[in-house]
């Protein structure tokens, strides 16, 4: 009895720790963002480009391994043929790019959001610790009220 309830101690810091709950809202959140991804590419990104290119799809492109003239890789598939389906990997490997593509542009637009709400003076913080005796200290604050030592003024906040 007492190693199921060590056993479960011991699973339960395991499972509390800020890491794993960390990574599973992380999960979630990329399951979500997943959907957002997929959405962009398929519903906005996609439709133009394949007027720009002219409607092509590859997914009809294969090799059919069994001697046998099929008049459509769908023919070949529901006959059960055995075929190497190049077409569908193209496709695979185009969706791939552009999904890739998609998460780099967005993840370039998050992080200029976030460059600019740092630089933003709202979000600045009004108080900093002094290096000396770690209390907080007002931003602009050139001597520490608790340890009277002389603080360097931040670049932001020269005087």
């Amino acid at each position: 009895m007492t190693f199921f309830r060590s056993f479960f101690n011991e699973f339960k810091q395991f499972a509390l720790k800020g890491s794993v709950v960390d990574l599973a809202v992380g999960i979630v959140i990329g399951a979500a963002f997943n959907s957002i991804v997929t959405s962009l590419v398929n519903d906005i990104i996609t439709p133009p480009l394949g007027l720009l290119i002219g409607r092509v799809d590859f997914s009809n492109l294969y090799v059919n391994l069994s001697g046998i003239e099929y008049d459509s890789f769908a023919a070949a598939q529901a006959a059960g043929a055995p075929t190497i389906n190049y077409g569908s990997f193209f496709n695979s490997l185009f969706s791939f790019v552009l999904m890739a593509l998609a998460v780099f542009v967005l993840v370039k637009v998050i992080n200029r959001l976030r460059a600019q709400e740092a630089k933003d003076p709202k979000t600045t913080p009004s108080v900093r610790a002094c290096p000396y005796c770690f209390k907080e200290v007002s931003r602009k604050a050139i001597k520490c009220p608790f340890c009277t030592a002389d603080i360097k003024p931040l670049k932001d906040d020269a005087v």
